[in-house]
């Protein structure tokens, strides 16, 4: 995989969200495929700005700033998207519960970012640092590509097949490689994409081995101490023979847990 992204039909036209180091990627591989279709490919990076507002009154804050019902937020599914106006600009209102709780993502032309903030933080909400954004993310079992996933990855390895393929469309790029670890291979892979619950206060650095049975089953990939369950948890990718719920690890000379992803489940 190249990336891992969202794609939202707006009508008009097509939003991709993709990492900031791949986009010119995505983008340069996108045009390969372009031959005589009716399609302009752009990056419009530099002209939006995203806000990402979470929590269990996110619709509500988000419904107070745009100026909209608080029911036509939380009735929008996840993944799902709509448009709105702030200061009779147009702003495209993202669906993401993707961390375990509610969030909304807000994408709005550059120059209303500081704007589109001050009024947020108004309506109620706090402003949130990077370190509690990542732990929210482990808690929700979300892999984050280039740290959790890479261009050699499989999406069945990181657990987001659900979400990233399709099993009844045609043919696709990628798809003989699905194809070959489903049905031939009978869903076998060699590693998944798996939480651990540490019995440590310590959090382990990515890339710290997993050992089972004195040998090397796994390394880490992610890790965070969680405010939700008052313990350090990880995302490690573990060999087939080690991913079950309830597995005992050494992680850095510690013990640990396999868990089921994710950590945290949605509520609201």
């Amino acid at each position: 995989m190249i990336a891992d992204l969202y794609v939202y039909e707006l009508g008009d036209v097509v939003l991709l969200t993709v990492p900031r180091s791949v986009k010119d990627i995505v983008l340069a591989k996108l045009d390969q495929f372009v031959f005589s279709e009716d399609v302009q490919l752009g990056d419009v990076t530099d002209a939006f700005g995203a806000v990402t507002v979470v929590g269990p009154s996110a619709g509500d804050v988000c419904a107070t700033v745009l100026g909209d019902g608080a029911e036509r937020f939380r009735a929008l599914a996840t993944h799902g998207n709509r448009r709105g106006q702030f200061h009779g600009r147009p702003v495209i209102v993202l669906r993401v519960d993707d961390g375990g709780v509610p969030g909304f993502e807000l994408l709005v032309e550059t120059v209303l970012g500081v704007e589109l903030r001050q009024q947020l933080r108004a309506a109620g909400a706090t402003d949130v640092d990077e370190r509690a954004a990542e732990a929210l993310r482990i808690e929700g079992g979300v892999p984050r590509f280039g740290r959790d996933m890479f261009d050699d990855t499989i999406p069945l390895e990181a657990g987001i097949e659900g979400r990233a393929i399709s099993m009844t469309k045609g043919c696709y790029v990628g798809q003989e490689v699905i194809v070959r670890v489903l049905h031939r291979g009978h869903g076998r892979l060699v590693k998944r994409l798996v939480g651990l619950a540490l019995d440590t206060d310590g959090v382990p650095p990515s890339g710290t081995p997993v050992e089972h049975g004195g040998r090397e089953v796994g390394r880490v990939t992610s890790s965070t101490w969680s405010p939700a369950l008052g313990r350090g948890i990880a995302l490690a990718y573990l060999h087939r023979d080690v991913v079950a719920p309830g597995t005992s690890v050494e992680v850095g000379g510690s013990k640990a847990e396999v868990v089921s992803l994710p950590f945290v489940g949605a509520s609201g």
